[in-house]
């Protein structure tokens, strides 16, 4: 068996998988638990490098924004080509939250920004007591001197779904952009605190589209 049938299954895991944070161990026991394999974590490793390889899927590591480093395991991937991903998996899966992210990773490449995906440790009021909560940002977004941090989030047509799209951008205290990319057709409105809802066709269709806000 050639590597790419031998790849074929992992490709389906990781194209159903795109946004979710994932490394080659939970992987494995996935195919332990559901398709009872006992391949390995380091052969998984090693098909992913493979796909990475032929630029079919590309990583995101984590970035800690407060402790402004790199956090290990898990990593999230992409498909370079969201149709090729939609292709594989017979056109079954389409949940538009994971294309619309997919794609606004693959925007953002495009336009020379390294992109990594936040964490963002922030205090929160949980059943009446203050806990610790890592609250992810989708994109961390840098080229050269310019960051911009990005939720893509889809819809926000209620004050709850908004305040927990834009809960993890608040919790970070630095003066660059924050944005929140929306599937809906608005016009770009900064918030009190500083935060830019966009449509995404908005920010897709213009390559500045960042730059003026």
């Amino acid at each position: 068996m050639g590597i790419k049938a031998r790849c074929a299954p992992r490709k389906n895991v990781l194209a159903s998988g795109i946004g979710t944070l994932t490394n080659p161990g939970k992987l494995e026991n996935t195919f332990r638990s559901v398709l009872h394999s006992k391949i390995s974590s380091n052969t998984i490793s090693s098909y992913i490098g493979y796909l990475e390889d032929a630029f079919v899927i590309e990583e995101a590591r984590r970035y800690d924004v407060k402790g402004r480093g790199y956090i290990g395991s898990p990593l999230k991937y992409y498909f370079e080509d969201a149709g090729l991903r939609n292709a594989r998996l017979g056109f079954r899966q389409i949940e538009e939250s994971h294309i619309m992210e997919n794609v606004v990773y693959n925007e953002l490449r495009a336009r020379g920004y390294s992109v990594d995906v936040g964490v963002v440790e922030r205090r929160v009021r949980e059943e009446g007591r203050d806990v610790r909560k890592q609250l992810e940002v989708d994109f961390v977004a840098n080229r050269g001197s310019d960051r911009v941090y990005i939720q893509s989030a889809l819809e926000m047509r209620t004050p709850e779904k908004a305040a927990q799209e834009k809960a993890s951008l608040l919790g970070i205290n630095d003066s660059f952009k924050k944005v929140v990319l929306v599937r809906d057709v608005v016009k770009p409105l900064r918030d009190e605190q500083g935060v830019v809802t966009m449509s995404v066709l908005d920010f897709l269709l213009d390559e500045n589209s960042l730059v003026g806000i």
